[in-house]
């Protein structure tokens, strides 16, 4: 696997990179700023971008605008967002195209080897992957809204879909069949009036309804 990574610490840019390394995944490019981020794809044309959402010259959220652009200009990229705080808007417009292969993760996440390694490997193969911190804060909302139409269960399926588990993943974590997963799942899609197209686009749907209305 081959990455670009964008972000302006250099210790944490150095530190990525090595971890990495020792995964056998190669970085071709290491940049500081939004820019640099767009000429690095455009010319390695990697199989991951991996982008704080905060870099300059503003510090606010030039580097999720710049994997947005990313994106457009090379459609199917997969981009992993780090971020310092919990900020569910970014999620939201990260999975706002329709598409898998994004995710977002706070960096703390980075100190857990096998955690980081698991999400930028789901992300890269197309999957999603949002930070357990910003689904348990929508969770903790409740507001009216679709989501109140499921179940517990269901909701806590939802909330495990968006941290890119796959169902037999989702079956091991509850404890239950592959089949209760696909049941659950299934009600889900129809409970939030997803209509029948392929699987993939449907979890991603489902996901960002959740983030939307959460």
């Amino acid at each position: 696997m081959r990455v670009v990574i964008a972000e302006d610490s250099v210790l944490l840019r150095v530190g990525v990179t090595r971890l990495l390394a020792d995964e056998g995944i190669e970085t071709v490019a290491a940049v500081e700023d939004g820019d640099s981020l767009l000429t690095a794809v455009t010319e390695h044309r990697p199989d991951l971008a991996i982008v704080d959402v905060r870099m300059p010259p503003s510090f606010t959220d030039e580097g999720l605008r710049a994997a947005l652009r990313a994106r457009v200009e090379l459609p199917g990229l997969p981009v992993l967002v780090l971020s310092q705080y919990v900020e569910e808007r970014y999620a939201v417009e990260l999975l706002a195209g329709g598409a898998g292969g994004v995710g977002y993760l706070l960096k703390e996440r980075v100190a857990d080897v096998a955690e980081f390694v698991d999400a930028v490997r789901r992300v890269a193969n197309g999957g999603t992957c949002i930070d357990q911190e910003v689904i348990a804060q929508l969770m903790a909302r409740g507001r009216r809204n679709p989501i109140d139409l499921l179940t517990p269960r269901e909701r806590e399926v939802l909330g495990l879909m968006a941290q890119g588990l796959s169902n037999v993943a989702i079956a091991k974590t509850l404890t239950v069949s592959d089949g209760a997963v696909e049941k659950h799942v299934g009600n889900i899609f129809s409970k939030l009036g997803l209509e029948p197209s392929s699987v993939e686009h449907r979890r991603v749907r489902a996901v960002l309804t959740f983030l939307e209305r959460a």
